[in-house]
């Protein structure tokens, strides 16, 4: 095949298109209507505040998961050994740290620890709280959304200590917006039980 040099732009912005449109989706069926999220039931005020040493503060990490919340889906469970994705329900960003960040205003409001946010302040925190998030899913034979989370307090002078919180709401539709209704005052629920755990 001849390829005359006024031909030659023309293919090379075509190519470009076509690899753009391997990366980039522009509306159509494949967009959510809408983007789900978690949201802490309470706040810190502005113009609130705590202070202490940097090495006293309480560093709240983003907790560990599987692989099939490793994803902006809500997984279904319809057995004891399968799972779906809620149809229409897509988080904005990943469960995991949308939980996080929950947890970490939560004990924030309670005024009661210097919570680390930032790289830095994390490294330099010597209480360190994780764990692993192993359930966050709508469960199709109850008609509940079931969260887990299991932490890991990691004080100064090598102590450890860890606690399974555990919260179920019944009566949910399969619907997105029901299931992230019910899945955010469960979150909230468990951040609650945390802050007062830590305290």
């Amino acid at each position: 095949m001849i390829v005359t040099n006024f031909a030659k732009p023309v293919l090379a912005t075509l190519a470009a298109i076509t690899l753009l449109g391997g990366c980039v989706s522009i509306g159509g069926a494949d967009a959510p209507d809408q983007l789900l999220t978690l949201t802490p039931a309470t706040n810190a005020p502005a113009g609130s505040g705590t202070e202490g040493e940097a090495s006293n503060a309480l560093a709240v990490q983003v907790p560990s998961v599987n692989q099939r919340l490793n994803v902006n889906r809500i997984p279904v469970i319809t057995s004891d050994s399968s799972l779906a994705y809620l149809v229409d329900a897509w988080w904005v960003e990943k469960p995991a740290r949308l939980f996080r960040n929950v947890l970490a205003e939560t004990i924030r409001a309670r005024g009661n620890r210097l919570v680390a946010s930032g790289p830095e302040m994390e490294f330099v925190a010597q209480t360190q709280l994780s764990g692993q998030l192993t359930a966050m899913d709508y469960d199709a034979q109850t008609g509940s959304v079931f969260i887990r989370y299991d932490a890991v307090l990691e004080a100064p002078g090598a102590q450890v200590r860890t606690r399974r919180f555990e919260e179920r709401i019944s009566g949910i539709p399969a619907e997105a917006t029901a299931v992230g209704a019910a899945m955010n005052d469960a979150a909230n629920q468990i951040a609650a039980d945390v802050a007062d755990w830590v305290d």
